[in-house]
């Protein structure tokens, strides 16, 4: 009887254990969504901010809040956050449920300077959306990339940019600029997706459906995004 007790509460125990830590994990993506949240709308609020045109053209939007400096230094992740896109096959609906993911890599450590960067990336067509979901890709590489332009009314129909499946931006000690991310890789968060949503999903699960409600941690973002381009603009 005792033998059976010890087992019982032992397996209780492993449970509740293992419960205590999908929460902490669930809250750590949360607390990403709401801190992507407060970034985009700070610089959605910017003077000289992301050119209307380019963010009315994007399939999806990644932010990335506050990456240390101090994690290029032991060569780990940059950071981590969400990617937002327009619902659909092509990517023309509404903005949808986030995805989570990891930016790693390459030589921002020597470009940002500050002790806390914030990064918004524009995918500007299907097959950067679609690389993007499936798989880990190299900006500059895999997808062409480029630091993207600044101002509202901004001039953005150069070649530079119409080329460009990504274009990169960097807020430090509040200046808000493009920046180039040639050389880093942009990847799914696998274990974030599956932390936030309680199940096994992947990016492309979340993005393309069968898709999941979107957290109330995510509301304020998609909010955001919704009233500063409710409609995707023809290339």
């Amino acid at each position: 009887m005792r033998t059976l007790f010890r087992i019982m509460l032992a397996v209780t125990l492993i449970s509740s254990a293992a419960l205590a830590a999908d929460t902490k994990d669930k809250q750590k993506q949360e607390d990403r969504l709401q801190n992507a949240a407060t970034v985009m709308g700070e610089i959605l609020n910017i003077p000289d901010n992301i050119p209307q045109d380019l963010l009315d053209k994007s399939k999806c939007v990644v932010v990335m809040p506050s990456v240390l400096k101090a994690a290029f230094v032991v060569g780990g992740s940059y950071g981590r956050g969400a990617m937002v896109c327009r619902s659909g096959k092509d990517f023309s609906g509404s903005w949808g449920a986030p995805a989570m993911y990891v930016l790693e890599g390459g030589s921002i450590g020597f470009q940002i300077g500050g002790e806390a960067t914030d990064f918004v990336l524009l995918i500007m067509n299907e097959r950067g959306a679609n690389s993007l979901l499936h798989s880990k890709v190299k900006l500059g590489g895999d997808l062409s990339a480029a630091a993207g332009p600044v101002g509202r009314t901004a001039e953005a129909n150069t070649d530079a940019y119409m080329r460009s499946e990504i274009l990169t931006y960097s807020r430090a000690r509040g200046l808000f600029a493009g920046v180039s991310l040639e050389g880093a890789s942009l990847r799914p968060d696998d274990e974030g997706n599956v932390a936030l949503y309680g199940r096994n999903v992947t990016a492309s699960d979340v993005v393309l459906g069968p898709a999941p409600a979107t957290p109330s941690s995510a509301h304020n973002l998609v909010a955001l995004l919704d009233k500063a381009s409710p409609h995707l603009k023809s290339a």
